[in-house]
């Protein structure tokens, strides 16, 4: 198998607490040696002063202070590593149900999900809690990681007793394939470095499997999407009759001499430049962003997005959803929330919860009123204008918006359209 063209990959960790998931990530930037020297010298004395053996790989990657002192993570921490092969961002995620919106966080941007399983405990509420939300945010690749082999005297019995109670689980809520690694992050088996303790595994580590997932996951069937961040009319003597649009391309590529539709008037008009870090492109790929110019004189700002011609988003003013609720305060019925989608603001009531979800059984609860923290529950939102949306499974990006609580300014909700 090839390495994917050393594409950046996203990934986030997942699963209970103390299942191993910042000592994983510190065991991978430690043997990949991607961890600068004066980072090791402070690890190890801290290390030392909380009197361990070794080097504590999880403080790699515990960054708050109280993280540090009581061995837990709580916010989500990012780190950025390269092999020869590949560029990586990790987002280390909480593994206490309280914090399970952080894991919706780390994970709303990933490719890939690792979720860590302890051997010695099997599959917990929260490994399901965590597994399903990887697969609702449409998390392409979910990596198994059996961790804590050395404690279970590395049992081929015993991970393929665990593997076995996680299929059933990942089957049932509709995950057609899983990749199951057997590792110890602590030990370093199967992590970067294939392991000798267990010869009866023949795949390969960890790093090596990251290294060759192809992370585009765009429907390319889906259209151009390209939400305007802002309009520039720089008025000086160079560029006096300039005007361009910033933004980031969201769905299919984008081309000189395009035809597009401007949103939300329907407009329709021609790519006639488009820019790139102040050089000129005829072409621009997903995820970069650029400013374009059109043929036409047509008033765009920020909120407006160009589309396809022929394959625009859905326009309306409702969409049924899927929400995760984040805040401790619970939802609130007729409550008017700010939208916050792509570019664009809107003001937004929730309407008619249709189920909440059991995450231990997967049953669909009917007639809840209300919700609470970390609920996941499926709605239908109101808004005072036109909002554009495609379905969550087609383009995570133009699929998904944030609920925020205009009194205190938090977010409370992340969404997924159906």
């Amino acid at each position: 198998m090839e390495i994917s063209n050393n594409k950046l990959l996203r990934f986030t960790t997942a699963g209970s607490v103390d299942d191993g998931k910042s000592t994983l990530i510190g065991r991978l930037l430690y043997d990949s040696k991607s961890i600068f020297e004066d980072q090791i010298e402070q690890v190890e004395k801290t290390s030392k002063r909380k009197g361990h053996e070794g080097v504590d790989l999880a403080l790699f990657t515990d960054g708050l202070r109280d993280e540090r002192e009581q061995g837990i993570t709580i916010d989500v921490a990012y780190r950025y590593f390269t092999t020869p092969n590949r560029k990586f961002i990790i987002a280390d995620t909480p593994g206490h149900i309280q914090y399970t919106r952080n894991m919706v966080t780390g994970a709303s941007t990933a490719n890939a999900a690792i979720v860590l399983v302890d051997a010695r405990h099997g599959m917990v509420e929260q490994t399901k809690r965590h597994i399903f939300i990887a697969h609702l945010l449409g998390i392409p690749h979910i990596l198994i990681c059996i961790n804590k082999m050395d404690l279970v005297d590395y049992s081929e019995d015993r991970f393929y007793e665990v593997a076995a109670e996680i299929k059933q689980f990942i089957t049932a809520i509709g995950i057609e394939s899983g990749q199951f690694i057997p590792i110890s992050a602590l030990e370093g088996d199967n992590v970067v470095n294939k392991t000798k303790a267990m010869p009866w595994y023949t795949g390969d580590p960890l790093l090596s499997v990251l290294e060759h997932i192809e992370p585009d996951t765009v429907d390319h069937d889906l259209g151009l999407r390209f939400p305007v961040q802002t309009a520039l009319r720089p008025q000086s003597g160079t560029f006096r009759d300039f005007r361009g649009y910033a933004g980031r391309v969201e769905g299919n590529e984008i081309h000189v001499g395009d035809e597009v539709m401007v949103l939300p008037g329907g407009q329709l008009s021609t790519i006639s430049a488009i820019d790139k870090m102040g050089t000129s492109v005829s072409t621009a790929g997903i995820g970069e962003s650029v400013v374009v110019c059109i043929a036409d004189d047509i008033d765009v700002a920020r909120g407006n997005m160009l589309v396809s011609k022929h394959n625009a988003p859905r326009v309306g003013n409702a969409v049924r959803a899927l929400f995760c609720w984040m805040d401790e305060q619970p939802m609130r019925p007729n409550t008017k929330y700010i939208v916050r989608q792509c570019s664009d603001e809107a003001l937004g009531i929730i309407k008619g919860i249709g189920y909440r979800l059991d995450i231990n059984t997967l049953e669909k609860l009917e007639g809840a009123q209300t919700v609470a923290m970390n609920d996941i529950f499926e709605a239908e939102i109101r808004f005072n204008k036109p909002v554009f949306t495609d379905p969550y499974k087609r383009n995570r990006v133009t699929g998904s918006f944030v609920l925020i609580d205009p009194g205190t300014n938090r977010t409370v909700a992340a969404a997924m359209v159906q």
